[in-house]
């Protein structure tokens, strides 16, 4: 059993990246993977769920435990497989989707890919007692990842991969304008692509609560 790897990403493609680990590279399906940076000097630690299935051996990669063993959880809800599972952690941090799921905000949870309202249903139902250590720190969402850039949401690199982000997860063209409006007053410069999708998913979850 993989429990973790430790290398450089060498490539990445719009579901998986490839972990250079002493000179094996390892597919490694993630949540986000444009917003891991390329290098082939700085190590990065990624925590492993290894699916085995009749066709194929697959790893899931997380960047902390919380999201490794919030990834699990959502395994033992019918109809959640790994890859609905690693779109629903491309939402936001672990301790906001199991506050989502305990506040039982289903307009939330049918934003995420792959969850359409009976599954959400079955989410709150089979999950809302489990998550309770995970505490939600107010309503901020974070986007896994952290590659450095510098542009802001007026068009630049940024942006364009915080927007592909966002429409990757199921949100439409005009919301994600609408995010990238919402969060122009709240930049200071040199955000990463990370920081950006924080405040765009914020702003969209706000705007779903209204």
């Amino acid at each position: 059993m993989i429990d973790y790897l430790r290398g450089n990403v060498v490539h990445r493609e719009t579901e998986y990246v490839v972990l250079d680990v002493r000179g094996v590279g390892y597919r490694v399906f993630c949540a986000n993977p444009f917003s891991v940076q390329l290098s082939n000097s700085e190590e990065i630690t990624m925590y492993i769920h290894y699916h085995v299935r009749e066709d194929a051996h697959l790893l899931f990669g997380f960047t902390s435990r919380e999201e490794q063993a919030l990834f699990r959880t959502l395994l033992d809800v019918n109809g959640i497989g790994p890859k609905v599972a690693i779109g629903v952690l491309a939402g936001g941090r672990p301790e906001v989707i199991a506050a989502a799921i305990q506040q039982e905000n289903i307009s939330f949870l049918t934003k995420l890919p792959g969850i359409g309202r009976k599954t959400a249903q079955r989410m709150i139902l089979d999950l809302k007692d489990k998550l309770g250590g995970m505490q939600s720190i107010g309503n901020s969402l974070v986007y896994a990842g952290g590659a450095e850039v510098s542009d802001a949401p007026q068009g630049g690199t940024a942006w364009s991969e915080a927007k592909a982000a966002l429409l990757a997860l199921g949100y439409t063209e005009a919301e994600a304008d609408r995010a990238g409006q919402a969060i122009k007053p709240k930049l200071q410069g040199g955000e990463t692509v990370d920081a950006l999708m924080k405040l765009a998913l914020q702003a969209l979850y706000q705007q779903a609560t209204r």
